[in-house]
């Protein structure tokens, strides 16, 4: 098979498309035929070693595909079903090993590419929505980079439950995407806090940032007393040392840094959460916007303009 390895940590330029032996599944495993990939900031994390994995490695966790081999204790999935799965192991190949357990049909009439376009992001999107905080109707919710993959996802999701939505954008182009997903009021980044308090008066109750040291300040800046923040991610880098004494001063607020596997650590709760965002997006009700398609081989210009933040939506690897 074909693949990406990483066989150190740095920039994309360690990003290198060669050749590898053909995954055999064992037990708990299945093997799938890889149809779209999903490229995530995670994945330039594990590139970067700031989440370290042993090397070499194949990045990737998010795909969708056809099941062509499954392990000999493997019983719910067969050969010939398309799945989807953000537990991959090795994402960026032409073939992939996905812990069985970790693995989800595809609705009928859902195409591969969009499951892994949403799969993983989507997910995130409704355990923060859901359930770090749960939004209500007439919750105030600020979104950074709202015209980003997840963004768009949070916007909508935070829709869906009643919200009055503010978003974060870069540029034009991104306020009309943020827009046209549903949100209310789109701001740019600079002296975002004092946007946010004139459109609400008091500050949000929650705020979804994955930007983490660019926005942080401004963010617990933004909320109202005891609203939350919700550090999912660290796009901009990593958030220096805190003192949780500030969130006293502040308005007894709440800072939680959240992660997926906290959120779906029994199969019934990944069942249930990607039932309702395939659902979605089976039905319509859910948007998933595909910024660009790359060749499996073109990985590090995927990740060189995912950091560079010159993309709109989710980006996708195709073998």
């Amino acid at each position: 098979m074909r693949a990406i390895v990483v066989s150190a940590y740095g920039d994309s330029s360690v990003l290198e498309y060669a050749e590898r032996p053909d995954p055999v599944p064992g037990p708990g495993e299945v093997l799938i035929e890889v149809a779209a990939t999903g490229v995530n900031f995670i994945d330039v994390y594990h590139r970067e070693g700031r989440y370290p994995l042993p090397l070499p490695l194949v990045p990737g966790s998010e795909a969708a595909g056809t099941v062509t081999a499954v392990g000999p204790d493997v019983t719910d999935v067969v050969p010939g079903d398309r799945v989807v799965s953000a537990s991959v192991v090795g994402a960026y190949a032409t073939k992939a090993l996905i812990p069985a357990d970790k693995v989800v049909r595809l609705p009928d009439g859902l195409a591969p590419d969009l499951a892994a376009a949403v799969l993983l992001q989507g997910l995130t999107a409704h355990y923060l929505t859901h359930s770090t905080y749960a939004v209500r109707t007439g919750d105030d919710v600020l979104v950074h980079a709202a015209a980003g993959g997840m963004g768009l996802l949070l916007v909508q999701m935070a829709k869906l439950r009643g919200a009055r939505v503010i978003g974060t954008v870069s540029s034009a182009e991104k306020e009309k995407l943020a827009r046209q997903a549903g949100a209310d009021d789109v701001i740019g980044y600079e002296d975002f806090p004092e946007a946010v308090k004139e459109i609400t008066g008091s500050g949000v109750h929650v705020v979804y940032d994955g930007v983490g040291a660019a926005t942080f300040e401004g963010s617990l800046a933004s909320l109202r007393p005891r609203g939350m923040m919700a550090l999912y991610g660290a796009a901009s880098g990593p958030v220096p040392p805190f003192d949780p004494q500030r969130l006293n001063a502040a308005g007894s607020l709440f800072l939680t840094r959240p992660t997926l596997g906290h959120y779906t650590a029994t199969r019934e709760e990944l069942l249930s959460r990607a039932d309702d965002v395939l659902g979605w997006v089976a039905s319509g009700a859910l948007k998933v916007r595909v910024s660009e398609r790359y060749p499996l081989a073109e990985a590090r210009r995927a990740h060189d303009d995912l950091e560079g933040r010159r993309t709109t939506g989710k980006l996708l690897l195709v073998p």
